[in-house]
């Protein structure tokens, strides 16, 4: 989905007319409108203001052409699995459960390997092929990358 028909979208989810989204956002009903055609694309403050009125990503006013994962677990984000800041405005690095309220979860591999195996293993998939793909996944992502420095 393209950005000008998501914000569409989102404008007419929220019953509002170009005119009140634009005073809530403090931009023209004209900028609303060239959004909404294709013409132009809100700049980075205004994206912003748009993930705090409607509670999505920025991300997701984009179009989501990034395929995000966490940083710590790995896990698959969306908007209802995306990590925020203790200010409410989302944090595209991290899922609610690894980070939450500006706050690491998990500050050692070891921990998380020991939660996601327990929590991840199965009939089809035994703790120790778990652990082994952890393992070796895990400390690739960013978050871990930096803990080593």
């Amino acid at each position: 989905m393209e950005t000008k028909d998501v914000i569409l979208k989102l404008r007419t989810q929220h019953g509002l007319s170009q005119d009140e989204l634009a005073e809530k956002i403090h931009v023209t009903r004209q900028a609303v409108s060239r959004w909404e055609t294709g013409e132009t694309v809100p700049n980075t403050e205004t994206l912003k203001w748009l993930s705090r009125l409607f509670d999505v990503s920025i991300n997701t006013l984009l179009g989501s052409p990034r395929k995000l994962i966490c940083q710590c677990c790995g896990m698959p984000l969306d908007d209802s699995t995306i990590s925020k800041e203790a200010d409410g405005t989302f944090n595209e690095e991290y899922c609610k459960w690894c980070y939450t309220g500006g706050q690491f979860v998990y500050t050692s591999l070891e921990e998380l390997t020991n939660f996601l195996v327990g929590h991840m293993s199965n009939e089809n998939w035994p703790p120790e092929q778990a652990r082994a793909f952890f393992e070796a996944q895990l400390p690739k992502l960013h978050y871990w990358q930096q803990m080593k420095k």
